[in-house]
């Protein structure tokens, strides 16, 4: 059997945070980029927390941190606790009245580098009591555990557990350097350059519709993140597909053909049910909504840049 904490010595819970982290995680870097902090503070929180109680959560091995039988006995304890408390922190942050405090954004950063810039910045005029801390991820933050409390996200379909509002579709096109010359009939050809979405990107509709309709283009560059792409492709390194609010709003790139069906998804801005009416979040949200309901167009892709 495990070595079992000591009864004496109660459990910080932020120290914890670190514990939960890591076991999720199973990386280091990872459990940092989640807690915002770095490698050497999850790594010395969690050796003083063994140090601490007396035992030995994680095993170390090339591969990453796995728990030891304790670990998880106290994992599975602390699990029902986590969501209580969770509950009880959303409950009393959707009675919170006051138009102050912070309010923490996650969005991606083809909108942050595009059509989200503006708004943040009047609302953060409108609002100075409201501090909004911005986080850029390819994946929807966990809103249930208070990783985020507005998410802004183009995604097909709202999660179930969230509520929000449907901003509009977002359209996807192909497109090249403003300073290429005129395209082939087809893009679709295995001469043609491509800079494409890496194996982060596999589940977006342009890296589904690259699979599909072009299975034996290989792309001459991949890359992480469709900023990336897009940069690459105003550079001459090859077609690309994108957004329509990040191809169009560029100068330096052309679209080579209409929005394209198959890659169309909607802009969502969302929040847990129990922070709908949390006084900030629901003047964030109603803020963005408004003014991103203005740029349908650009979204939607009906301002072509050819």
């Amino acid at each position: 059997m495990g070595k079992r904490l000591s009864p004496h010595r109660p459990i910080d819970w932020d120290d914890f945070r670190y514990v939960l982290s890591l076991a999720d995680s199973g990386s280091l870097s990872q459990a940092a980029s989640a807690l915002r902090v770095n490698r050497t503070t999850v790594l010395r929180r969690i050796n003083a927390f063994e140090r601490k109680h007396g035992v030995r959560l994680f095993e170390r091995l090339p591969t990453g941190y796995t728990l030891t039988e304790a670990g998880n006995e106290l994992l599975a304890a602390a699990r029902g606790f986590e969501s209580a408390l969770m509950q009880i922190e959303r409950k009393l942050a959707g009675q919170d009245l006051r138009a102050e405090g912070l309010v923490r954004v996650t969005t991606t950063d083809t909108l942050l580098a595009s059509v989200l810039q503006g708004p943040l910045a009047t609302f953060q005029r409108k609002h100075p009591g409201i501090t909004l801390d911005v986080a850029t991820s390819n994946e929807i933050a966990n809103l249930s555990k208070r990783d985020a409390d507005v998410a802004i996200r183009p995604v097909a379909e709202a999660p179930e557990f969230l509520v929000g509002r449907r901003i509009g579709a977002v359209a996807f096109a192909v497109y090249t350097a403003s300073t290429a010359e005129e395209p082939r009939s087809s893009v679709k050809t295995p001469g043609d350059r491509w800079v494409g979405p890496d194996e982060t990107l596999a589940s977006t509709s342009v890296a589904r519709w690259m699979r599909a309709e072009m299975p034996s283009v290989r792309p001459e560059i991949r890359a992480d993140s469709l900023v990336s792409l897009r940069e690459l492709c105003a550079a001459g390194a090859g077609f690309a597909a994108l957004p329509c609010y990040l191809g169009d709003s560029d100068a330096r790139l052309k679209r080579v053909r209409p929005p394209i069906p198959a890659m169309t998804t909607a802009l969502w801005v969302l929040t847990h049910p129990n922070l709908a009416r949390t006084t900030r979040v629901r003047l964030l949200m109603d803020h963005l909504s408004a003014e991103l309901g203005r740029q349908r167009p650009l979204l939607e892709g009906q301002r072509p840049r050819m």
